[in-house]
């Protein structure tokens, strides 16, 4: 065993110029190419943030996933591990290695005593014994197993393998089958061996049909063979008891549950007395039509069709819930939304209370307008709404759907929920009642979880600003939070087995994530640097936040980044940066996810173009009235705002409009689109990335929240799809897209294209790449993209050149 050190002598409160000084960053700087080919080589440059971050037992050392500055795009995070020490350095271990200890960093439910870890490793179960950090392995089988937790006097594993649940005994090593859940096919295939039905005719059953002669005929010999023949009624005693015996074993056995033809377990949750199931079954949509994306790089040399998805409004999945008590308990099948008895659109156990009598069931309805929490009684299958939470366009927020279970020994049930406006924290009894809001404010919580002895909340959350994510620590009754984490930015924590020290993986707006160490409620030290010298030798932007006055009175965040804070001369343009996925956060003050046109936006600035990237409508971080304003109008009033940032550049930086472009990608691509086609006095050129051109044609878990179904509601998707708006397109435009995009189909920028040739529109262009998916991975095909944007930019911006106007 390695001794302990002493962190408190160790650990050192640094800012964060120390991670530039950090491990491995003692390399002597190159200077920075700052082009748009380099820039565009991505992580090859800024690095790519620790993931996976696990602690030993002992605390004593901490694994995760990385690569060293400089390493080339096609590499994949490589298993790394340091000492849990400020100024350790991360260590590169073996695929090997990391195998050796896999099962004990592993996450894992704990044993009541919170002595041992279950952990499933590669398919396989694993006992961990966390006062001696040592691994027992439990299974070795082809099966898989899987959602391990100890029973609740801790002398089982309860698990998962085979689409059933089972359990073993830590003493004795037994292991018992708790339920007997079977595919139709598979029962109809195994019904000839099933009991009765072959083997032996047992006498006295034969014959059939109405009474007849014949029938009494041969009841009067049988009533002689048992009369004469002494080994006849010996053998007429020996049927009878082992049909009585068979009887007996079959009300002892587990009862089988067959399902419906064509259905699936997709889940089973155990309750911690190993004597009650909550199962998901799901049944394929029989009539859905999946669509293929083509292939044309391909080492075989032909054409290869890639399986694709369905389109929002198609035939979907449909799944149930059903609660067996063991062994013998019939299946009740639950409707998890009061007044609803239609397969919802989402259900899962969110756990079980520890004397497994109740269960909490959280459920999204199919028209995604309800979310309701329930407490089940395992024994009845009775449940109690705790909340229903409904929503005239979508339930949703960011904690999803797992920020829920059981609290103040499990009197008590917690949730997330956006019912105040803004994802907050609640509790109540587990029968509805008593219902109180534990946190309060214009802020969101990310996630929620239990320390290790229950009695606080440990959550992320956006209460320093909506800027800033932080780690706090707040009593399960409730009352004053304690701020666990320091510094301006992102923390994501993993907190130490004891709980008092944090692996943080902290970014700024100008640095990626890197991992550092530090005590509850102090500054940390860095464990990585992921960027190149070269890269950090830069001077990187904090760019400023603004408040955009919008249409409607609400003030919008945006980043700006200005000319003069990259020491060049304004050229008389301005740029709009649109972000991607609708709900995403990217005005903040951490790293972004967009860090490429992040880097990109530095160029344009430094080349004289002022640049706005506004977290518009529909994005995350401001509650539920932002996330839902585009409710059966995207491009309404997201693409409002992009217009208001655009009057905003005129008024306080006298660009004149036709001198603004817009660019972004996916969602930021199709309200490039929008911006073009609609609002076209406002833009001057607009380069649509991987764009939605029609939302008819994107996939129903995203796009059926937000407009609800095509053949619903057709105005929704008719005044949201850009395709239909294509006459509107006045201004220099450039289209870029994957052809093996899998996510948004290069069928979408064709049909557009096609739109655009039948309409007799000039000064557009489209862009393919061959290889590419939504997100780019090759740093040529980056660098090509954006090579086009900014000429695209340069040719038709700056006052050096004429707009469509005729203003010089």
């Amino acid at each position: 065993m390695i001794p302990v050190p002493s962190r408190a002598a160790n650990a050192v409160a640094l800012c964060l110029v120390a991670a530039v000084a950090g491990p491995l960053a003692a390399q002597q700087p190159a200077p920075f190419e700052f082009s748009i080919r380099n820039i565009m080589r991505g992580p090859e440059l800024y690095g790519r943030e620790p993931t996976e971050v696990r602690w030993t037992p002992d605390g004593q050392w901490i694994y995760f996933r990385w690569l060293p500055p400089g390493t080339d795009f096609r590499e994949t995070r490589r298993p790394y591990r340091v000492r849990a020490l400020a100024g350790a350095t991360p260590e590169r271990i073996s695929e090997t290695q990391l195998d050796s200890v896999g099962p004990l960093i592993a996450p894992g439910a704990t044993s009541p005593d919170r002595t041992r870890r279950i952990v499933a490793y590669r398919g396989d179960l694993y006992l961990v014994d966390l006062r001696k950090a040592a691994v027992k392995r439990l299974t070795e089988t082809n099966a898989l197993e899987s959602d391990p937790h100890f029973s609740s006097d801790g002398q089982r594993v309860l698990y998962i393998s085979a689409g059933n649940a089972f359990s073993m005994d830590l003493v004795s090593g037994l292991i018992r089958q708790l339920s007997d859940i079977r595919l139709a096919e598979a029962a109809g295939a195994s019904a000839a061996g099933a009991p009765g039905g072959g083997g032996r005719r047992v006498q006295g059953q034969g014959g059939g049909g109405p009474a007849s002669a014949t029938a009494t005929q041969r009841g009067a010999l049988e009533a002689d063979q048992r009369r004469l023949l002494e080994a006849v009624r010996d053998q007429i005693v020996a049927d009878s008891v082992r049909r009585h015996e068979a009887g007996l074993r079959d009300s002892l056995a587990v009862r089988p549950v067959t399902l419906r033809t064509g259905e699936r377990v997709q889940s089973i949750s155990v309750s911690p007395g190993g004597d009650a199931i909550m199962f998901i079954a799901t049944t394929a949509a029989a009539d859905s039509r999946r669509g293929n994306v083509p292939n044309y790089v391909t080492s075989s040399g032909y054409t290869e069709d890639i399986p694709n998805r369905t389109k929002v409004g198609d035939a979907e999945a449909t799944q149930r819930i059903g609660l067996q008590l063991l062994p013998r308990g019939e299946v009740v099948w639950l409707h998890p939304i009061d007044g609803d008895t239609t397969p919802p659109d989402f259900v899962t156990p969110a756990g079980w209370n520890d004397a497994g009598t109740i269960a909490i069931l959280v459920a999204t309805s199919r028209d995604f307008k309800t979310r309701q929490i329930s407490s089940v009684d395992a024994a009845t299958g009775k449940l109690t709404a705790i909340e229903v939470l409904r929503d005239t366009a979508w339930v949703g927020g960011p904690c999803g759907f797992g920020c829920a279970g059981f609290a103040e020994s499990d009197r008590r049930v917690y949730f997330v929920s956006e019912a105040s406006g803004f994802a907050q924290l609640y509790t109540a009894n587990v029968d509805g009642s008593d219902k109180r809001r534990v946190t309060d404010g214009a802020w969101e919580i990310f996630d929620v979880a239990l320390s290790a002895d229950k009695q606080s909340f440990l959550l992320h959350s956006s209460e320093t600003s909506a800027f800033d994510r932080d780690y706090w620590r707040l009593a399960v009754t409730g009352g004053a939070r304690t701020r666990l984490t320091k510094g301006e930015g992102s923390h994501q924590v993993t907190l130490s087995p004891d709980e008092q020290w944090m692996a943080d993986l902290y970014s700024t707006a100008n640095r990626p994530g890197e991992l550092f160490l530090g005590r509850r409620g102090a500054a940390g030290s860095p464990l990585t640097t992921s960027p190149t010298a070269s890269w950090l030798s830069f001077n990187w932007l904090k760019p400023e936040i603004v408040m955009i006055p919008a249409s409607d009175g609400v003030r919008v965040p945006a980043r700006i980044y200005t000319p003069a804070q990259m020491g060049a001369k304004p050229n008389g343009a301005a740029v709009i940066f649109v972000h991607g996925a609708g709900y995403l956060h990217n005005v903040h003050h951490y790293w972004s996810s967009y860090a490429r046109e992040y880097m990109f936006n530095h160029f344009l600035a430094s080349k004289g173009y002022v640049v706005l990237d506004i977290d518009y409508r529909a994005s995350a971080g401001y509650g539920r009235d932002w996330r839902t304003a585009i409710y059966r109008w995207m491009g309404g009033r997201d693409l409002q705002d992009e217009v208001d940032g655009s009057k905003y550049l005129t008024a306080t930086h006298g660009v004149d409009p036709e001198r603004i472009g817009i660019y972004g990608g996916s969602y930021g691509g199709f309200m490039t689109l929008m911006a073009l086609f609609t609002a076209p006095k406002y833009f001057g050129a607009g380069a649509a990335l991987r764009s939605v051109t029609d939302w008819a044609h994107y996939n129903n878990g995203y796009t059926g929240g937000i407009l609800n179904l095509p053949q619903h509601d057709s105005l929704a998707y008719h005044r949201s799809s850009p395709i239909f708006f294509a006459e509107g397109l006045e201004d220099p435009l450039l289209m870029a897209h994957g052809m093996v995009d899998t996510n948004v189909n290069f069928q979408d920028i064709v049909r557009l294209t096609e739109r655009l040739i039948e309409l007799g529109k000039t000064g557009w262009d489209l862009a393919v790449y061959p290889v590419e998916d939504h997100a780019f991975t090759r740093p040529a095909s980056w660098a090509d993209e954006y090579t086009r944007i900014f000429n695209l930019f340069e040719a038709n911006l700056p006052k050096r050149v004429t707009t469509r106007t005729g203003k010089p």
